[in-house]
């Protein structure tokens, strides 16, 4: 299968604000296509370039039945098809992999990969069923039963992290030793050198929050909200949230809202869309993968393999490491069985610190994994992360 480009600079990501924040009366897609629109013409990428759009959610919300089409037309891009992808937080990986295999076999030439998910307010749904008692239908809370409860496993995800800290011996403390370097590795993120902070490399800031008819700005967002003040002390304080564990509110991540996007093309297109002089970001492989039920943060193990051979490469080609890290223990269990330091992943941020709005979480992530990596001269860099129903997916991309 033919390479597939994007374009340096050509992708783009609102700060994430914790649930029931800034963020939490947009429609998630309506939203995405406003930051889009701007994000395009700030970058002088016409609309008409596109021919093949992917959008990403994982949240449903009103008429997003439409999916992509309905984000396209918002965004002037009326000519422009594709499919609405959800898969969890495997959700922009799949995205990815599935915009590389458009423009690998020919399909389009120009993919506008979007992601978007508002955890907040999450749909309540009423599901009709006629053998119930007197008619009576059943009802689903979309966010708050689906964290609660995985319906195959039958328990939620926090006892998945459980069961991965007891076979690799992860300890409360470890857990927390992992926090605060991940906390020091995002206060690296907003630090001001040459003028900007690595965020604004590729975040759209500041953000101007428009209230629910897009007439007005209601507040500004000059960075992602809700990120907690971490401290040894305060984590010390922390008890398990089970009884007996070693898992505690600190050392996982919390949920977020916000959207991201990228263009993936052509090498032709990429060196004409991208500022001259700009260094190639090329997808190499993808890996998916699943483990034993109630393993969960496992996942990304088998996962990152089958991307690292899908690339022909091995970890210790990898320059960068960027994880989905909804438990510290993701990490713990990832770097053991790899033999990487757990301390060098992760650099300048992730969502264990800056939250988890699940459809948006792995791109925010393979943008910051290029950044870093244009930063450090290029080379290889890994994005791996797992997915509820014990899944994970991983990604490889090189730079330069």
């Amino acid at each position: 299968m033919t390479l597939t480009h994007i374009p340096y600079g050509a992708y783009w990501c609102t700060p994430f604000a914790r649930w029931q924040g800034s963020l939490a009366h947009l429609h998630s897609v309506e939203f995405a296509a406003h930051v889009a629109k701007k994000a395009l013409a700030d970058r002088n990428i016409p609309v008409e370039r596109l021919d093949h759009g992917i959008l990403g959610m994982s949240v449903p919300q009103r008429g997003c039945f439409y999916g992509l089409p309905w984000l396209t037309g918002m965004i002037g891009a009326a000519h422009v098809g594709g499919p609405t992808i959800a898969q969890a937080c495997a959700t922009s990986a799949r995205v990815l992999a599935a915009a590389h295999e458009e423009i690998g076999s020919g399909g389009a030439r120009c993919v506008l990969a979007i992601t978007a998910d508002r955890v907040s307010n999450g749909p309540h749904i009423y599901y009709p069923n006629p053998q119930g008692p007197g008619g009576t239908g059943e009802t689903e809370d979309w966010v708050m039963a689906n964290f609660n409860r995985d319906p195959y496993a039958g328990c939620d995800m926090t006892h998945t992290a459980e069961n991965c800290a007891k076979k690799w011996n992860v300890s409360r403390a470890e857990q927390h030793d992992i926090v605060l370097r991940r906390y020091q590795q995002y206060l690296d993120s907003t630090r001001v050198a040459n003028g900007a902070s690595f965020q604004q490399r590729y975040m759209t800031l500041p953000l101007e929050v428009p209230d629910q008819r897009y007439r007005k700005t209601v507040a500004t967002l000059n960075g992602d909200e809700g990120v907690h003040p971490t401290t040894a002390e305060g984590l010390e304080k922390l008890k398990p949230v089970k009884e007996g564990g070693t898992v505690t509110f600190g050392g996982q991540t919390h949920p977020a809202d916000g959207n991201a996007g990228m263009i993936v093309t052509t090498a032709e297109l990429a060196r004409e869309l991208a500022p001259a002089g700009s260094p190639a970001i090329t997808l190499h492989g993808f890996g998916q993968a699943r483990v034993e039920m109630a393993w969960m943060p496992s996942a990304p193990v088998p996962a990152t393999k089958r991307a690292l051979d899908a690339a022909g490469i091995s970890i210790k080609d990898v320059t960068a490491i960027k994880s989905h890290n909804p438990f510290a223990v993701n990490d713990a269990v990832f770097a053991r069985e790899f033999g990487v330091d757990v301390m060098t992943m992760n650099n300048y941020g992730c969502s264990l610190i800056w939250g988890h709005p699940q459809g948006p979480t792995g791109m925010r992530a393979v943008i910051e994994l290029i950044e870093e990596l244009v930063l450090t001269g290029g080379g290889w860099g890994l994005f791996q992360g797992c997915a509820a129903g014990d899944t994970a997916m991983a990604v490889i991309i090189k730079v330069g």
